[in-house]
Parts: structure tokens; sequence; C-alpha cells
């Protein structure tokens, strides 16, 4: 399903278990899996040395430097990537969005694979929206291609998934989200849950919403959910709709728990505006930094394989 993923990472234990993803899901898919760190900021002008990303210490660019850190690379994967034969190490020096993107577009990635951050933190605490400007954040904004975001261990490989939640708001990003996540679920034969939440959360209706209201709003919903999505699952049946009111990313989370959910699918953003100037929207911004799964953000169309069903009917 995959031919060429990229995993963007700092070489460092807050990329392992984005790592373990990685290897194994390319492994499994026999894709050729670029392992990419951006080891750098460049100076100015036409400066030869450049800012550790890591370390803060400025340090002098040669192809010794680059060689050596190829080498430490391929050491730090070494059990990763001994039964990986097409895994290429590559480095570069820039700013590690602008170089990770180039990369991904210059080799047409299908999948881009990232940690949630790249400090050494506690990835349990709030961090409140610390995430929002961070490499993960820009890479996700722009990416031609869906970005696999994974914040704690992964229990399952993708290979074996049992579940996989798709949480949609009917926007057009949804749609993608959801094509991509019922191929995935079809291609690997593990069950989709759709899911959407009536937000009635603190920024909702909760002060208002009756539970005439909640119950109009939940039927409208089901209706949607079965003009947009049912009626494009084609011959895929081994799915389950799950409608909840409330606080959106909260409802997605408990959804997540109780469905034992492998992955997380949504979409990037949900407004109508240019998937390039549109940031990470909140509510999958709160699920990345606290669920317990995976989480893949799909962006543009462009990597979504919408065989054999096709794209969900515009304006339904």
């Amino acid at each position: 399903m995959f031919e060429k993923i990229l995993f963007a990472t700092s070489a460092s234990p807050t990329c392992d278990d984005a790592a373990r993803v990685a290897f194994e899901l390319s492994r499994k898919n026999r894709s050729k899996l670029f392992v990419y760190h951006v080891f750098g900021l460049p100076g100015r002008g036409f400066s030869l040395t450049f800012r550790d990303v890591r370390t803060g210490e400025s340090e002098h660019v040669d192809d010794n430097l680059v060689s050596l850190v190829k080498e430490e690379m391929a050491q730090y994967y070494e059990k990763l990537g001994k039964d990986h034969p097409d895994c290429v190490y590559e480095t570069a020096t820039g700013e590690p969005h602008t170089e990770i993107l180039r990369k991904a577009r210059k080799d047409d990635a299908s999948l881009i694979i990232m940690g949630a951050h790249t400090r050494e933190e506690d990835v349990g605490a709030m961090r409140h929206r610390a995430i929002a400007g961070s490499t993960m954040q820009k890479v996700a904004k722009s990416a031609r291609c869906p970005v696999l975001i994974v914040s704690r261990p992964c229990v399952t490989c993708w290979s074996y998934f049992a579940n996989i939640v798709v949480a949609t708001d009917f926007s057009k990003p949804s749609d993608y989200a959801f094509q991509f996540a019922r191929n995935v679920a079809k291609e690997i034969g593990c069950k989709l849950h759709v899911f959407h939440c009536v937000d009635i959360g603190p920024e909702g209706q909760a002060s208002t919403a009756t539970q005439s209201y909640i119950e109009q709003q939940l039927a409208a919903s089901e209706k949607k959910v079965q003009d947009k999505y049912v009626a494009n699952m084609g011959d895929f049946d081994n799915y389950i709709l799950a409608l909840r009111e409330g606080t959106p990313h909260v409802e997605v989370l408990k959804y997540a728990r109780e469905s034992k959910a492998d992955l997380i699918v949504m979409a990037h953003h949900t407004k109508d505006v240019d998937p390039e100037q549109a940031m990470l929207g909140s509510t999958i911004e709160q699920v990345v930094l606290r669920s317990a799964c995976p989480v893949l953000s799909v962006n543009h169309p462009d990597k979504v394989d919408v065989s054999p069903y096709g794209a969900p009917r515009s304006g339904e």
C-alpha cells in the first residue's frame, strides 16, 4: 500500500516509538524506507557552520561530519534495520520541516512517519498546545501525503491492526480521511469504526442543549453518515457506526479506548481553506497529545487512494 515511507527522526530516544512503527510497517509492506534526519540549522549568509538542533552548539559542515551522522544513525537503528535491506539513511542541514517536506516531495513519499515531539519530556503531560509551531505541526500542514504521528508505544503492528477509528465532522477533509481509512481497513482486513461527535462541549451547546435538541442532532448526523459514508463502502462490510455527543476530542479518545483502536484517522483540519494554510485542527491536536495509539493526519487528497470505491459523492 505504501511504496515509499519517509521516517523523519531526530535519531534520539524520543523517536523510538515512531521508529518501531516505521521499520515494521515498511518491512511488512516491502516498502522503501527513508530514515531521514535534519541535524542542523545553517548559519547566516554563506557560512559553512550550522547549529545542532539537539545541542544548540555550532558545528562546521563537511563531508566527514555528514558521513559520521549517517553512520551514527545506522548504528542507532541497527537492530530495527537488520532485516530491512531496502532502507536508506539520509541527512540534511536546514529548517527541519522544510527539509522533510522537500524530501517527501522529491521522492514521492506515500507516507510520512514521525513522533509527536522531539523533546525528552513526559509524553503524558498536558503541554497545552505546545505541539503548535513544532516540526510535526508544520509538516502535517503542508504534506502532500498522510502523516502518521506516533506519540506512545504502538502495541500492535500495522499489518495486525484489528480496529481503525476514523473520526469525521462531514467536512471535505474528513471525506479524504474516510477514504484513506476505508481502504486501509479493506486491505488489512480489519474493522472500521466510523465515528462522529455532536459538539455540545464547553465550546459547543453544553449550556443550552436539551435532550430533544441532542436527539435531533444525532438523528441528522446518522443520516449524513449513511449518505456520505455507508453509501460509499462498496463491498466492504466490516464496519461499525458510532455517534456520540460531547466535546469532540474527549469523545474520540473515549471511543478509541472502548473499541481498542489500533489507529485513529482524522482530517488535518476541518475548515474549507487551502490545506497548506490551515493549522492543525484543535481536535486532532488534542487527540495526538493524549492518544494511546498512533494518529494519522490526512491533509491533501493527492495520496489518498480512492480505488476501488471512488470518492464520496459531492454535496452529500
